[in-house]
């Protein structure tokens, strides 16, 4: 039993024996040729995203396309390695092939989301820092992954939607900016006109509210009691709320310091006998 086991040691070291007295340069030349591969896929995958990012290239879609530059320049040398030192790779790449179809059965989802995702790096739809709504989800763009976008919204709430709910979907982007809407009432024989002036003084002194597209004030409505104002303007979306507090608050100051009668509602009946 024991001269047994010697005897297979013994064929299994003379053939690890004959194997690098037959391949010692080779497996020097792959070793040094893989090593080669890892630095240059390095350097090219650096540089390409370097020159994508002076030319003002979405981050999203620079960073995607250096990782692919990397993982193609490492597998070519992996292959151009593995043939200097005798092993075929017909086996491996049909070994991946059907390792790929079931995969592929499996994480159909998963692959779904990938393929929207490169879809969107694609197209540009909306890139970061643009305000989109879909699906009824609102937010600015965070981040864009493969798998998934990240929106942030004017709570500071992250939200994570999966691509394949992105694409094909109607999608509304208002870039980096949110429309806000408010309204305050006033009595009908009240100076409109200077309620309105008084309204846009107070959109123009807030640095929050967007100049471009200029914000709109006039007369919304003439409702039962008062004469409904409206005024919408445009601020960045992360200080939505925080912005239209601040809007609201000015603009009822304003009017209350300029006398302009804020009416209750009221009904007027009459009793007829």
């Amino acid at each position: 039993m024991i001269n047994q086991e010697i005897e297979q040691i013994e064929h299994y070291y003379n053939i690890i024996r004959e194997y690098l007295v037959t391949y010692s340069f080779q497996l020097l030349a792959a070793i040094f040729i893989f090593l080669l591969g890892l630095w240059l896929s390095r350097k090219l995958s650096k540089a390409t995203e370097n020159l994508m990012l002076k030319h003002n290239i979405d981050p999203a879609l620079t960073n995607f396309i250096g990782n692919v530059i990397k993982v193609l320049i490492i597998t070519m040398f992996v292959i151009i390695s593995l043939g200097k030192v005798g092993i075929s790779i017909t086996p491996f790449v049909a070994a991946i092939g059907a390792a790929s179809l079931g995969a592929g059965l499996a994480l159909q989802g998963m692959l779904a989301n990938y393929g929207a995702g490169l879809a969107i790096i694609a197209t540009r739809p909306f890139v970061i820092g643009d305000t989109i709504s879909i699906k009824g989800v609102n937010g600015q763009v965070k981040m864009i992954e493969l798998g998934h976008t990240t929106l942030i919204n004017e709570d500071k709430v992250e939200i994570t939607i999966p691509n394949k709910h992105v694409v094909g979907e109607i999608l509304h982007n208002s870039f980096a900016n949110s429309l806000v809407k408010g309204e305050i009432g006033i009595a009908y024989d009240a100076d409109y006109q200077g309620a309105l002036t008084l309204i846009n003084q107070v959109l123009a002194d807030n640095a929050k509210v967007s100049q471009d597209p200029k914000p709109q004030v006039g007369i919304e409505e003439f409702a039962d009691s008062a004469v409904i104002l409206s005024y919408r303007y445009w601020v960045p979306t992360t200080s939505l709320i925080e912005t239209k507090l601040e809007v609201n608050k000015a603009v009822f100051a304003a009017i209350k310091n300029a006398e302009i009668e804020i009416p209750f509602p009221q009904r007027v009946v009459k009793i007829i006998q």
